[in-house]
């Protein structure tokens, strides 16, 4: 197969800024892309946390059109992704990007200028292919952030001979968030009014950008197979599901993989020197009684279930909230880490007071301790209320703990339930997210931990070998760009 030329245009990107999968995606993706012979390369914000001092200035300003606003210019650096030739662009422009967080005030409230940071984004990208004469066959955009390329594409750069092989693919991560600001935002994007329609940008009298590059992008992806279906319906369309039905037969659900070179305990440095694999499950154990003590929890012989997660009501918190008296009725520990709504902070900070021995909490991120708690922890519990693909029972599996999940979105197509009758499966799965539903699962998964010693241990070790790589991942992806140019009908050779 010859070379492609791809562009992935995002918000973020692991290492370099992080909120969700979406940065694991682009961090990871390409390096897998560029592994198969593709030239992929990476566009992001220059934010705050980015040190400007490790990465290559280019010598001229970029110029970025924006409409009524004018001509911005923005600073250009250069990177790559750590462990690959990956180049990853950084566009500087300290007004919009120079802060702390990526998409929020300290309070939570999304940045009023959010609509022009990203919109500054997606032009920027595209002036920067023409500044680097670089001609994509692929430009690959990430949820609404990215999605006013998408509308680029098929409008001011129609007719630029650097796109003129160039076929599109939006990948949504996420539909609850879908980038809607109010209809001036038209004089910014400056693509002409008569795209201002309910087919193509307008929802609800607003510019809808997610709904802009789902109309312009030639093609689709959701992060699981099982999502992509699900964004088909109201229940988790959020509006769009009508203007997604329009681009069904464009829409791929493509399973979002695992960087191994990040996540294996064979190799995971964050557990060092107790690596394991699924033959020396004794380590396993061992960095279990460290995580204990780390935690302040008992040293001794009961299930230990981790939560790592964002304290949101997507990922279920609430309905943990209000099972929390009642899963800690039964003989276990819990460990949870993360951050988000402020209720949960003080809530399950109370929790902790009230169960010394049995919860322990860590409010913030640290990514250290979140790989000890995927290797320590006898099971994983992730009842999200939806969840577009999700990583972490990934993690767990990879790592010997077998999940406890909400059979929605990547859930439902990465977890195979346990068959008590087999002993096959992959972890334990429920359907109806509410709290009664979660403790009996819970205590079905406890219940195998106590009384099925073997069949347990069995599926550690299956669920370890099981193969989440990237490879398989972007040979999907592969495919998708193939058929995004075919049904362009762009030529490539």
């Amino acid at each position: 197969m010859s070379k492609l030329n791809i562009l992935f245009v995002a918000s973020e990107c692991h290492p370099f800024a992080k909120t969700g999968g979406l940065a694991d995606v682009v961090g990871a993706l390409p390096k897998y892309l560029r592994k198969l012979g593709h030239d992929a390369r990476v566009v992001m914000p220059r934010y705050y946390g980015v040190d400007r001092s490790k990465l290559k200035k280019f010598p001229a300003p970029l110029g970025v059109p924006m409409g009524v606003i004018g001509e911005m210019w923005c600073g250009i650096y250069e990177g790559v992704l750590p462990e690959s030739e990956v180049p990853v662009y950084f566009v500087d422009y300290e007004l919009f990007f120079g802060r702390e967080s990526l998409y929020n005030d300290a309070s939570g409230i999304g940045f009023m200028d959010n609509d022009n940071r990203f919109v500054l984004l997606s032009r920027a990208a595209m002036q920067l292919c023409k500044a680097l004469d670089f001609r994509p066959h692929i430009l690959h955009t990430h949820d609404w952030h990215t999605s006013a390329a998408n509308l680029f594409l098929t409008t001011i750069y129609a007719n630029d001979e650097r796109f003129a092989r160039c076929a599109s693919v939006l990948t949504i991560h996420n539909m609850q968030y879908q980038g809607a600001f109010y209809n001036g935002l038209m004089n910014v994007l400056d693509v002409g009014w008569e795209h201002f329609n309910f087919r193509e940008v307008e929802m609800d009298d607003k510019v809808n950008l997610l709904k802009a590059g789902i109309t312009h992008a030639t093609m689709i992806s959701a992060v699981s197979p099982k999502y992509a279906r699900e964004i088909l319906t109201k229940e988790f369309g959020y509006g769009l599901e009508a203007t997604m039905r329009t681009r069904e037969g464009d829409l791929w659900g493509v399973l979002n993989g695992v960087d191994t070179d990040e996540w294996n305990p064979r190799t995971d440095r964050f557990i060092a020197p107790n690596n394991y694999d699924e033959n020396s499950l004794e380590n396993k154990l061992k960095i279990k009684r460290a995580l204990q003590r780390e935690m302040g929890l008992p040293q001794r012989d009961a299930p230990l279930i981790a939560i790592v997660s964002r304290l949101v009501k997507q990922k279920g918190i609430d309905t943990i909230a209000e099972a929390i008296h009642d899963l800690l009725k039964m003989d276990i520990q819990i460990v949870m880490l993360g951050s988000g709504e402020i209720w949960t902070h003080f809530y399950f900070g109370d929790i902790m007071k009230l169960y010394p021995k049995q919860f322990a909490c860590r409010i913030g991120f640290d990514a250290a301790l979140s790989h000890r708690i995927e290797a320590g922890c006898d099971l994983f519990l992730m009842p999200s209320r939806f969840e577009p693909c999700g990583l972490n029972q990934m993690y767990s599996q990879l790592y010997g703990s077998p999940p406890i999940v909400h059979g929605v979105g990547g859930l439902e197509d990465s977890v195979q339930n346990y068959d008590e009758r087999t002993g096959e499966g992959t972890g334990f799965k429920f359907y109806g997210l509410n709290a009664k539903n979660l403790v009996n699962t819970v205590g079905w998964a406890v219940h195998t931990w106590y009384n099925e010693k073997e069949r347990f241990r069995a599926m550690q070790k299956r669920i370890m070998r099981l193969d989440y790589g990237w490879e398989r991942s972007a040979k999907t992806y592969e495919a998708l760009y193939l058929e995004a140019l075919k049904r362009a009908n762009k030529p490539f050779s």
